[in-house]
């Protein structure tokens, strides 16, 4: 080896080369940063740096409170192939299961497939606490205060800055703050719909997207879609020749169900595809800053509206799956119906929080916001993989399981005549849940399909818990 060669770059080869003669192996703890250092004779930073740099690489994983552990790699198990959705219009009735689902989303009780929320812990909840109460001594006058729309300009002005690492220039006076993700898509739908118009979405699709569809009063359009690539962009070229499609809602980045990122090519033609039509694209941007990618390569996701020239992007996400989930703080860059939009958040809600507005822009200003991020993707990353491979094991012969871009979900696909409403009636009373295909679709389709939300703090329960899925799905399956 050179003597140039940097020590910790030695070290972390020591480790790997461990790794790949089966000394340490998936699963095994390797040396703790103190015992390693008193091995090897270096010091205790020395060792950190070689485990970051074998974090980067993907040879290692940190688990709080715990060490560093050889990471699995990822299980050999196939894909589901693009979608097929039906080519006509579809009134949308969402029915009680979604209500079924989402009731026992936070039953301490039940161990939790279903509700795509991350587990509390997970999050700096104590530094939130911290911030809020610090704010309201210094500032009690915002807690006397209407938040009127468009919102607190200092979180305006941070989201601004934030699209910059995005590739994305926003004006922050166009920014209109919302109560979440949920709230922005329910307005720019809002803006540009009527009741009895069609919009084109993914399939399968996000369900909370069907229940403001079918609050509206709209019908969807499903089109097909590739669990890497996203939604086919042939196929919506062809569904807006044959529809009068009044919008186009997608998740470009990081989708819900299926975890798939476009390109920033497709991204490009999908904006002007969409803008040569005069169609609006409502783009949910809310799982981008979760895309998997080693911290030094990582580079922030690329929202469609970056390619946008004419302002027919409506940009939507919030801090909810990042930062704070009970803040509830998103926003909307509606582009060219920025007046519209502010009226209607008016007359929905009359405003804001400023005060937790205030603390999410501290919050990011104020550092650390990056690093949490950074520790979120890993372990993310680190609990699908698990997952993935507990699947292949122990779900029906034949399942097919996405492999998502980022966040902590996980389409799972199996075997015709495998029935995800009867296994969740079954698992229930386990203690266990899911969420059926049927939820995702306008069409009640993919009944042979689930949705898994790998977002807890994980521990032996839940392996546990994933691996009576798998048996009961056989067992019915039989």
């Amino acid at each position: 080896m050179l003597e140039t060669t940097p020590l910790y770059h030695q070290l972390a080869d020591q480790i790997q080369d461990l790794i790949r003669v089966g000394t340490l192996r998936a699963g095994d703890r390797v040396p703790s940063v103190r015992r390693l250092s008193n091995q090897q004779r270096v010091s205790v930073s020395t060792v950190l740096q070689a485990y970051r740099r074998l974090e980067d690489i993907g040879v290692i994983e940190a688990r709080p409170q715990s060490g560093y552990y050889v990471r699995r790699r990822s299980a050999a198990v196939q894909e589901p192939e693009p979608s097929r959705p039906p080519k006509r219009a579809l009134n949308v009735e969402v029915d009680d299961l979604t209500d079924a689902v989402l009731s026992y989303a936070s039953d301490p009780n039940v161990v939790s497939f279903g509700s795509a929320c991350a587990a509390p812990e997970l999050f700096q909840l104590e530094r939130v606490r911290r911030v809020l109460c610090s704010l309201a001594r210094r500032d009690r006058g915002a807690l006397g205060r209407y938040g009127l729309p468009p919102g607190t300009e200092r979180l305006r002005r941070v989201v601004a800055r934030r699209a910059l690492d995005w590739g994305c220039r926003i004006d922050y006076r166009d920014l209109v703050t919302t109560t979440g993700c949920m709230e922005a898509i329910n307005l720019a739908l809002r803006a540009v719909t009527e009741p009895g118009d069609l919009v084109a979405l993914e399939s399968p699709t996000y369900y909370g997207f069907l229940q403001i569809l079918q609050s509206l009063g709209l019908r969807a359009l499903e089109i097909p879609t590739h669990p890497r690539s996203g939604i086919s962009l042939e196929a919506l070229e062809l569904a807006l020749a044959e529809h009068p499609v009044k919008a186009v809602l997608v998740m470009p980045n990081v989708s819900n169900p299926i975890g798939a990122s476009m390109s920033d090519a497709a991204k490009k033609r999908l904006v002007e595809l969409l803008a040569a039509k005069s169609v609006p694209l409502i783009e949910d941007h809310i799982y981008a800053e979760l895309q998997f990618g080693t911290a030094s390569s990582h580079s922030p996701a690329r929202p469609a509206k970056a390619f946008d020239r004419s302002g027919n992007v409506m940009l939507c996400s919030s801090f909810s799956k990042t930062l704070c989930p009970g803040l509830k703080v998103g926003w909307i860059e509606p582009g060219r119906w920025r007046d519209r939009v502010r009226m209607l958040k008016f007359m929905s809600s009359g405003g804001q929080n400023e005060l937790v507005e205030l603390a999410v822009a501290e919050l990011i200003e104020s550092g650390g916001y990056e690093r949490s991020l950074r520790q979120l993707r890993r372990r993310f990353e680190s609990q699908v993989d698990a997952a993935r491979g507990i699947i292949a094991d122990s779900f029906p012969r034949g399942t097919r399981v996405t492999r998502p871009s980022g966040a902590y979900i996980v389409w799972v696909e199996m075997p015709k005549g495998c029935d995800s409403v009867a296994l969740f009636e079954r698992l229930l009373e386990r203690g266990i849940t899911i969420a059926p295909g049927p939820m995702f679709s306008a069409s009640q389709r993919y009944r042979n399909c689930m949705r898994l939300s790998i977002g807890q703090a994980w521990a032996e329960k839940h392996e546990q818990a994933l691996r009576e899925v798998g048996r009961l799905a056989q067992h019915l399956f039989a």
